[in-house]
């Protein structure tokens, strides 16, 4: 039998909490259910669960300080879970290093939906269409003036240094290195990266992209306004 994927879930609503717990249980995920931020905090460091969905209003540890808490330590995948869409909060979170976020109330096949998808993923942080032929080759190193990126190792270095990258932030730079100086749109990011097979927010390209800007230099993705984006080959 396969090993079963662990969730965290930390929401603080009783209802929501429990309905939420046996719907993924019922699709085959073993689910650690916390109420509040820090014994979901606890709950993290004890079991090392697959994936972590995390209410942003939550007691004692509020969940975006607690996505970052996680990310200080892993880049096990974090999806938020955001009463309005139009918040700040979930800016807030995928700044934090969430991957995702889903809005509440949300249908329960979406949510689950949305987990696999995000778990596709990680599985397979390759996954982009890096082609060894794209930039300055050396085997499956591209380079980039200061930027290296090893595609088989799945390993990046600035100037030399390393540069740590989440699973999502590797997909989208594999994207933008397998068509250095091609502008790649939102939509086409959301559908490689994300894995959506519907519309999407695009305000989770966005605060990625500004987060990778950080970590591989500012100047060195481009905004086209009105079309998307692009690597400086």
């Amino acid at each position: 039998m396969a090993e079963q994927t662990h969730v965290l879930f930390v929401e603080d609503d009783d209802v929501i909490r429990e309905a939420t717990q046996l719907a993924l249980e019922r699709d085959g995920f073993a689910v650690t259910a916390m109420p509040d931020g820090l014994s979901g905090l606890e709950a993290f460091r004890a079991d090392r669960p697959d994936i972590a969905l995390l209410d942003v209003m939550v007691p004692g540890l509020d969940g975006v300080s607690l996505c970052r808490r996680i990310r200080d330590e892993s880049t096990v995948p974090v999806i938020m879970l955001s009463a309005r869409a139009d918040s700040i909060d979930v800016v807030l979170g995928l700044e934090a290093g969430a991957d995702d976020y889903v809005t509440k109330p949300f249908d329960g096949a979406v949510l689950v939906a949305r987990i696999r998808a995000v778990l596709r993923r990680f599985g397979h942080a390759g996954g982009a269409r890096a082609a060894a032929d794209s930039g300055d080759a050396d085997g499956g190193v591209l380079t980039f003036g200061d930027l290296e990126v090893d595609t088989d190792g799945m390993e990046v270095r600035r100037a030399g240094r390393p540069v740590a990258l989440t699973p999502t932030e590797m997909r989208l730079l594999l994207e933008f290195s397998s068509a250095p100086g091609t502008v790649l749109s939102r939509d086409k990011l959301l559908e490689r990266v994300w894995d959506y097979g519907w519309g999407g927010d695009t305000r989770v390209v966005d605060v990625h992209v500004q987060r990778l800007r950080t970590k591989i230099g500012q100047d060195r993705i481009e905004t086209v306004r009105g079309f998307g984006y692009k690597l400086k080959a």
